[in-house]
């Protein structure tokens, strides 16, 4: 017998899905362990159920579930059935289906989204090839109309130049372009239930309401079903028509989305709301302010010094400057590999830290912001420019030289599974800076390793895992950790948070803050989350095709935006409110479709007009 009252009455009496009681085991060397306990809820044709929770709450593994794929992770379905109702109307208990059957289920009935993009993708065959085995799997139609529906796929998804992308492999796309690939793979044979784990995390806020819109107009327009992963209550808002919440594999609280904001009854469920950061919270002050703390739901603005007093002369000698930037990738083609053009990723960009502040790089997918990042370390050689980090040019070091550098400058990299070595044990991992340039060994080693874990809450008994043991959330951490692990005086922070949830988010932050006020740390803050950069600069640029068309003190940006892209961006924010639910309308000028130009153009240099102290705006080009 299983429970269909959480079912709309509108979308008809007999659930899509109907998950009853499922628990979900783990073995470990030291016995199973439960990753999922007795979960029942219900998703009618149509309808949109949010699940949230913590990282490791079981949340994915509650999706995973429904597809079979929890068993090729280490998992089993230790009870519970999982009804699901097939397009003939025959009811299916997908926990003891065969795997033959699930086979033409997955993909075709049923498309997931995975969290992690890179992870989802084979990185040996084209983007192109991997949608058309999608839609050839499940529909007997000719190559050339799949590649033609593929095409279409990838133009709904808002990419740019969709025709050369097809021929591009992962590794040459952003994790927000390789993202919305994922989403076009799920939604390609327009599937009944569509699983969404975490699909809008490595995407922009502009996107990020184009994909939402995409996917409330399929559920709306062909009866999908969605089951809505995510961390982002804001996100939940806006797409929800019932809310899950979970907590250490348990269901806690379930009903519909205005009930749960407006009234939640689980202390975690209120506290869960009461961390989420939201825009314009900020509003006339100057400086940073520590998040809220999931434990406790309110903000302690004294917790942490908002910024290192400086000392005399640092105003003027800055940690870091970048002077006219230029990061170019070619474009080849022929069998000579000729260079016909060249893709101007970053184009003559120039910026300060000072010591002890942070400065926030926004902007879409694709726009240069993590490769900026990643040419300030010269882990892509740039163009032309000069970076100088504590007196010190980097583009002028040797190797050698680079190497003692990299000491003051550490990277935390948007997709931690990609960033992990998945054969090496965490402590390993997380020791390995400390034995390159700290010499440690025994039992100071451990007991560095284990204050390091302490430092971004995870529990000791971690160190002896592997990377795919955790969650995505857990395994960010991880990322954290080692980046902090030899104190840097630069932290160049790509995406950092995106994968965690806000509990683990709001602890993280304060951490970064805390480590900032203590240490003098300076941070390059590279996000989408508007948010969040509004709680944690001192100031905020923002980027688009590789310029930054905006930059200033934080306030001066969420307050009086002057660029029209800047305006854009902050409008397209989703609202953590369910009654404030809009269909919103991107607005802004219009804009270069891509940042790829003839192998011999000229680009003209960057002009800014100064309208306020300290904030510049783009001027036009003429």
């Amino acid at each position: 017998m299983f429970d269909t009252s959480h079912a709309p009455q509108a979308s008809g009496p007999t659930p899509l899905v109907s998950i009853a009681g499922l628990r979900v085991a783990f073995e470990t060397d030291a016995g199973p362990v439960l990753g999922v306990r007795d979960i029942s809820f219900d998703i009618a044709p149509g309808e949109c159920v949010c699940v949230v929770g913590e990282s490791g709450s079981g949340k994915s593994v509650s999706a995973l579930s429904l597809m079979r794929l929890v068993e090729f992770g280490g998992g089993c379905i230790a009870g519970g059935e999982l009804r699901f109702r097939q397009a003939d109307g025959r009811v299916i208990d997908l926990a003891r289906t065969d795997q033959a059957t699930m086979r033409a289920i997955r993909g075709d009935q049923i498309g997931m989204v995975f969290q992690e993009p890179m992870t989802a993708l084979n990185p040996v065959f084209t983007i192109g090839r991997q949608l058309v085995e999608v839609i050839l799997t499940h529909r007997r139609i000719p190559t050339a109309a799949a590649r033609a529906r593929a095409l279409d796929l990838l133009t709904q998804m808002q990419i740019s130049e969709p025709e050369r992308r097809l021929k591009q492999y992962p590794h040459e796309l952003s994790g927000g372009m390789r993202q919305r690939v994922v989403i076009a793979m799920a939604m390609a044979c327009e599937p009944r239930l569509l699983i969404c784990d975490e699909p809008t995390t490595a995407l922009d806020v502009t996107i990020q309401a184009e994909i939402l819109a995409l996917i409330d107009k399929l559920k709306r327009e062909t009866g999908t079903a969605v089951l809505f992963i995510t961390h982002d209550m804001a996100v939940v808002a806006q797409m929800a028509d019932r809310v899950v919440v979970m907590y250490r594999g348990d269901k806690v609280e379930d009903g519909p989305v205005e009930a749960i904001f407006s009234n939640p009854q689980h202390p975690y469920t209120r506290a869960l709301l009461a961390a989420v950061p939201r825009l314009g919270e900020m509003r006339g002050t100057t400086c940073p302010a520590p998040m809220r703390g999931i434990a406790t739901g309110d903000a302690t603005r004294a917790a942490a010094p908002s910024s290192i007093a400086p000392t005399e002369g640092m105003e003027a000698a800055p940690l870091l400057a970048v002077r006219h930037l230029c990061t170019r990738f070619p474009v080849q083609k022929g069998l000579l590999r000729r260079t016909i053009a060249n893709v101007h990723a970053v184009e003559d960009v120039s910026f300060t830290i000072d010591r002890g502040q942070t400065l926030s790089l926004v902007g879409e997918s694709g726009c240069g912001k993590s490769t900026c990042g990643r040419s300030i370390l010269r882990l892509i050689q740039p163009l032309s420019g000069e970076v100088v980090l504590d007196g010190q040019d980097v583009l002028a070091q040797s190797t050698q030289g680079m190497h003692a550098l990299r000491r003051k400058m550490q990277m935390i990299f948007q997709d931690p599974y990609a960033s992990l070595d998945p054969r090496m044990r965490l402590f390993d991992q997380v020791a390995e800076p400390l034995l390159n340039y700290e010499r440690l060994s025994g039992q100071a080693l451990h007991r560095r390793v284990a204050e390091l874990f302490e430092r971004v809450r995870l529990p000791a008994g971690f160190i002896e895992l592997y990377p795919h043991e955790l969650s995505g959330g857990q395994r960010q951490r991880i990322a954290i950790a080692r980046a902090l692990a030899l104190n840097p005086k630069l932290i160049i922070a790509d995406e950092a948070v995106s994968a965690l949830d806000v509990s683990v988010q709001a602890q993280v932050l304060n951490l970064l803050m805390e480590l900032q006020a203590d240490l003098g740390i300076s941070c390059l803050f590279i996000s989408h989350d508007m948010s969040v950069v509004e709680r944690i600069s001192h100031r905020v640029a923002v980027m688009y095709l590789g310029r930054i068309v905006e930059i200033g003190p934080r306030a001066a940006i969420f307050e009086r935006p002057q660029h029209p892209y800047t305006q854009a961006l902050l409008s397209a924010v989703p609202i953590a409110d369910p009654a404030r639910r809009a269909t919103r309308s991107l607005t802004g000028p219009p804009m270069l479709s891509s940042p790829i130009h003839p192998a011999g153009y000229v680009a003209e240099p960057s002009r800014y007009t100064e309208v306020a102290p300290g904030h510049l705006v783009l001027c036009p080009a003429e």
